[in-house]
This record gives C-alpha cells, structure tokens and sequence, in this order.
C-alpha cells in the first residue's frame, strides 16, 4: 500500500485490469482527397458528419451546433474543403439555410458507404487473425 498527498493507493490485482473481460477492435480512418495530396483539407468524418448534418436539419449552423462547434469553425472547415478538393458541397441561402448540392450528397454517400465496408472488413480480419490467434 502507498500514501501520496492523504490517499492510499493500492496496487492491482490481476484480475482487476485484466483485458480479457474488454474487447479490442480497429478504428478506421477514411479520408478523401485529391490524388497525390495526403495533407491539408481533406473529406473526412467531422466534413462528413457536417454534410450530414446539413442533410438532416437543414442548416450548416444547425448541424455546427449539433456537434457543438462553432458555426464559424464549421464554415471554414467546409470553405477549405470545397477549395482544396474543388468541389461545391453546400448551397448556402443565407438565412433560409443551407442544402446538399447533388455532388455533396454522393460525396457524403460514397464517403459512407466506403467507410462502412473498410470498418466492416478491418473488423472481422482483426476478430479472426487477433482473437483467432489467442
């Protein structure tokens, strides 16, 4: 048993941060860029989740708020994306909201879909050469 600053601190057991009981798995990271670029703007979850967002409430200041961010973040991220990957995502209406154009919704669809089957295949190759290994 240790003292530091008035607690007592006691050591582990095994059994008390043994992994076997928590289950491991891989977190993918998909982005989409322009070939050749690797760095800077690039479409990837929080643009995604910003698109989606768009999608469901109408409004990139609606989908900023919803992730708790601030609008002005928000409208730079999209800002530098739609330069850097020269693609127009949303249609900004000033007060009356914004929409995705019809790239922005296949982007955003492509970008799921892709991101679904990469996580779904990096899942189960990990159960099988990770836990089929144990």
């Amino acid at each position: 048993m240790l003292q530091l600053s008035g607690f007592l601190l006691f050591p582990l057991t095994r059994n008390e941060y043994d992994m076997s009981e928590q289950h491991l798995k891989p977190v993918v990271r998909i982005a989409i860029s322009l070939e050749g670029e690797n760095h800077g703007s690039m479409y990837g979850r929080g643009v995604a989740e910003l698109c989606q967002g768009v999608l469901t409430y109408g409004s990139l200041n609606a989908a900023a708020k919803n992730m708790h961010m601030a609008y002005s973040k928000a409208w730079r991220i999209m800002k530098n994306t739609e330069q850097r990957l020269n693609v127009v995502l949303i249609d900004r209406d000033g007060a009356h909201g914004s929409t995705l154009t019809e790239e922005g919704q296949q982007l955003l669809k492509t970008w799921n879909d892709i991101n679904r089957k990469v996580s779904a295949y990096a899942n189960k190759t990990f159960e099988k050469m990770y836990y089929g290994s144990h």
